[in-house]
């Protein structure tokens, strides 16, 4: 008869497997969904959108490689960049929020940050899927446990 210390340490090691997979199908909804509200319901992104943009779409290659290559490392190099994503999510979200005021905005050209475009249920806006989808991502990757120690080479 197993432990209960060895059914929690697997237990644990079957989430640490799924996590990586959690990450890539997160990205990739988040991708197709962006690509969705501009292309098919033409919906233009606004700045700080594009922005995010730039973080989510390459992780879905990021973490995509690391899990076809088997790359225990693969947190190290997709974090930052999610961590930089969630950190503009959390800006354009009190930007739109009218936390923070709209005339140190970034937004001067094009599409206004804080226009409502979608308002699901009355408070689940473009911006507010972004930033759940950083933090569900930021914690997946910040969770998931390599068999390596990072090394710090200088």
């Amino acid at each position: 008869m197993e432990k209960p210390e060895q059914i929690e340490d697997l237990q644990e090691t079957k989430l640490n497997g799924i996590l990586p997979y959690l990450a890539w199908i997160l990205a990739l909804i988040a991708t197709v969904g962006s690509l969705f509200f501009s292309e098919v319901m033409n919906l233009p992104p606004c700045v700080l959108c594009w922005y995010q943009r730039i973080a989510m779409y390459p992780l879905v290659v990021i973490i995509g490689v690391g899990i076809l290559l088997r790359d225990r490392r693969m947190k190290f190099y997709a974090l930052p960049v999610c961590l930089i994503g969630l950190a503009v999510s959390i800006y354009h979200n009190l930007l739109y929020y009218g936390i923070i005021p709209e005339s140190i905005a970034p937004c001067t050209q094009g599409i206004s940050c804080t226009s409502r475009q979608i308002e699901w249920l009355g408070f689940i806006t473009i911006p507010l899927m972004a930033l759940a989808a950083f933090i569900i991502l930021a914690l997946c990757l910040f969770f998931y446990k390599s068999e390596q120690k990072a090394r710090i080479i200088l």
